[in-house]
């Protein structure tokens, strides 16, 4: 799966190479606000609290955010740039329940790596490939997210999927032999997870630039995942609403 990620980056890269992007914004463009966000617990005992934070889709010359993923843009590559990037993660998580007392923390991921957004035609394909500092294993993800458009009302759905190693898994739902004994929870070591997500993102208008946006994201573990006996549910969904401000 990591091999056919990868072949499937340098494929649609190659396909596109003729058809560049080089204009870059000279000012900020796109949405900015706010928004609360919620995640649904994936593990016994660990609880996602809703937070508010700052929401920021825009572009910047060669500087970017998508909402949790930040970066620049380098060179020019097919339908958009070759890009160096950092994802916001939320899968930490502290073990500060009775249901995970004798388990460690599980320290948020912190991935950087290298990407491309694409936007085509078709619609848009983000594509990412990325080394987690904490735990020193590999996300790699690609999505496919389209746009569709109503009087003031515009919907996006999303496809996508994700490729987490073992590492990157074992540091966030495996258990050592030294916390199963503290914990009494059965000893787990992890192996690589594929895990497919499908999203739905719409945008109302509220009058000039200002717009609401919501989004939901749902995740469907794989057995790597699924069969921790960290973990109590078999999908997670993620979501935020936000009220932003359209720069052009």
């Amino acid at each position: 799966m990591k091999n056919f990620l990868l072949l499937a980056m340098a494929t649609l890269l190659a396909s596109t190479i003729a058809h560049a992007q080089t204009v870059l914004p000279p000012h900020l463009s796109g949405d900015v606000g706010a928004a609360v966000y919620a995640t649904t617990a994936n593990v016994r005992g660990a609880s996602h609290r809703p937070s508010l934070l700052p929401y920021v889709y825009a572009d910047y010359q060669r500087l970017f955010a998508r909402t949790d993923t930040f970066g620049v843009k380098t060179i020019a590559l097919g339908a958009g740039y070759l890009e160096l990037v950092g994802r916001v993660s939320q899968e930490g998580y502290k073990a500060d329940s009775a249901a995970l007392r004798g388990l460690r923390d599980r320290s948020t991921p912190v991935p950087l790596g290298i990407g491309t957004y694409q936007e085509t035609p078709y619609g848009g394909f983000f594509v990412y490939a990325m080394h987690d500092v904490s735990s020193g294993g590999s996300l790699l993800e690609a999505t496919y997210a389209a746009e569709f458009s109503f009087a003031g009302f515009k919907i996006y759905p999303q496809v996508g999927i994700e490729r987490r190693s073992a590492a990157y898994v074992q540091h966030l739902y495996g258990v050592d032999a030294a916390e199963s004994a503290r914990s009494r929870i059965a000893s787990y070591r992890a192996g690589a997870s594929t895990v497919p997500v499908a999203g739905l993102a719409a945008e109302l208008s509220l009058g000039g630039p200002w717009h609401l946006l919501v989004q939901a994201r749902r995740s469907w573990l794989d057995a790597a995942i699924r069969d921790s006996p960290l973990v109590s549910t078999g999908t997670q969904t993620n979501g935020f609403v936000a009220v932003t401000y359209a720069f052009k």
